[in-house]
């Protein structure tokens, strides 16, 4: 069965304006997200291939030297499905969309 990578993205201005909220309201909203998405994990287990998970700052490696970079990618995981459209099915409900600031997922075959 075809393999995808499904990548979290989230806009650095999104996640800076989550940050900026009060700890109590940062915490409500984990405290909702962490259980649904604990939830689309376990509804969707027989597809999910690797957990991945969140991912930190990004540097960029290029001929002319190594800097500090940005971009949307937040976290990955890897699914099994029978095509990308049933693949982005997958994630039509997911709490990182929801529930956390994020702005989409995207899919790519392996």
């Amino acid at each position: 069965m075809p393999r995808f990578l499904a990548v979290y993205t989230m806009k650095p201005e999104d996640f800076a304006s989550f940050r900026s909220l009060p700890k109590v309201e940062q915490d409500a909203v984990d405290a909702i997200g962490i259980k649904q998405w604990a939830a689309w994990e376990e509804r969707n287990a027989a597809s999910i291939l690797d957990r991945g998970g969140m991912v930190g700052k990004t540097t960029r490696i290029t001929r002319d030297g190594i800097t500090d970079a940005v971009n949307p990618f937040c976290g990955y995981l890897v699914v099994e499905a029978e095509t990308a459209d049933a693949t982005a099915r997958l994630f039509q409900d997911h709490p990182h969309t929801t529930v956390f600031p994020g702005d989409g997922v995207d899919i790519m075959p392996f």
